[in-house]
């Protein structure tokens, strides 16, 4: 790859990769076919759906059993070809889970490893303007173990930044570090990117960190990739059962078709095993057929007395089973034939003075029902 050029002409990230791999469960297959445009696409999914396994294909540390990688017009693995360019020769920004740290080499040094081949003043002067970046010019002469855990993880991305790569590769970059800190991280990581533009792949499984850096979302399911858009539309408007899950849908409902009213665009729902109807946007789907119906807690309000003359179509009786607090949030139980968990403020639970036993109406606006694919 033409070193000057390269990373101008790397707007588009393509791949087509299949990979089997023996796991203790069985064999496990990543079969993906994907293109990445210049800006930060979040990889998302469950444990052990393959993210970290594409990753690796990308970058070179694992070998596809077939497929093709490229970065613009630079081809960096075709199985029929025999094409296949190693690790080192990528171009790419790898950010491991663990960090992966020289505990014996200062933050400087750390920094500079990856660039060991360029002249002392070109090293001097990227190490230097990385160190700015992140802020960490203050740490320059200590070792890993004397920093933070957050000051580790902007040692980490300058490491892999300083390299001016092509591709930017990061495995849970910011697991465990406490809200403002990730923040702090995400707003530098933002600025970085916006002056470079290159595209980034950011596996996280926090929801927060989807819509604070994701420009788009390839959520991925037992190897394949199950949904891609932008993170409204994959995390509020999810289509499969276990993105709803991931995007923390808390309600999950078992539901029949039992009515379509195409004059108004919507259709009655039974939820199984109970007695409660609830109006749903119209989607392609006959009556009497199965499906899954994804509410959020937090697009549930309560009150203790029915309401008369609101748009929301759905008014349910129930009683309150349980309540908990959670920081600023208290989590409610109610049954009304089914399970459903509804959030509250702290403000609004006094208000309502809700305690186990009281009977509540819940109020669920049709559009805050989302329907799923199992």
């Amino acid at each position: 790859m033409n070193k000057e050029a390269g990373c101008k002409q790397a707007c588009i990230v393509s791949a087509q990769i299949r990979k089997r791999l023996k796991a203790r469960q069985g064999d496990f297959l990543l079969e993906v076919d994907f293109e990445l445009p210049r800006g930060i696409t979040i990889l998302f999914g469950p444990s052990g759906a393959g993210k970290t396994t594409l990753l690796d294909c990308v970058a070179g540390l694992l070998t596809p059993d077939a497929g093709k990688i490229t970065i613009g017009p630079d081809v960096l693995f075709d199985s029929e070809r025999g094409i296949n360019v190693p690790a080192q020769h990528r171009r790419m920004g790898y950010v491991f889970q663990d960090l992966a740290l020289f505990p014996h080499l200062t933050v400087e040094r750390n920094i500079r490893y990856g660039i060991s081949d360029l002249s002392d003043r070109e090293q001097s002067t990227r190490s230097e303007r990385i160190l700015e970046s992140f802020r960490i010019s203050g740490l320059r002469t200590r070792r890993p173990g004397q920093i933070s855990g957050g000051e580790k993880q902007r040692v980490a991305l300058a490491r892999a930044l300083v390299t001016d790569p092509c591709l930017l590769l990061l495995d849970e970059p910011l697991a465990g570090l406490d809200s403002p800190t990730k923040a702090r991280i995400m707003d530098d990581l933002r600025a970085w990117n916006a002056a470079r533009q290159i595209p980034v792949v950011y596996i996280t499984h926090n929801r927060e960190e989807v819509f604070a850096l994701g420009e788009q979302v390839l959520a991925l399911e037992q190897g394949k990739v199950v949904a891609r858009g932008t993170p409204h539309e994959v995390m509020t408007a999810p289509r499969l059962e276990t993105v709803a899950q991931l995007a923390g849908f808390e309600n999950i409902l078992e539901a029949i078709v039992i009515a379509e009213h195409e004059d108004r665009g919507t259709m009655t729902c039974r939820l199984l095993a109970s007695n409660v109807d609830l109006e749903t946007p119209l989607i392609r789907a006959e009556v009497g057929e199965s499906l899954k119906i994804g509410i959020r807690a937090g697009d549930i309000l309560l009150a203790t007395i029915r309401p008369q003359g609101l748009s929301a179509r759905n008014v349910i009786p129930g009683r309150v089973t349980a309540l908990e607090r959670r920081d600023v949030i208290v989590s409610v139980r109610v049954d009304c034939g089914v399970g459903l968990e509804a959030h509250l403020t702290l403000a609004a639970r006094e208000g309502l003075q809700l305690e186990t036993g009281r009977d509540v109406w819940l109020v669920i606006k049709t559009h805050s029902c989302h329907l799923l694919k199992s």
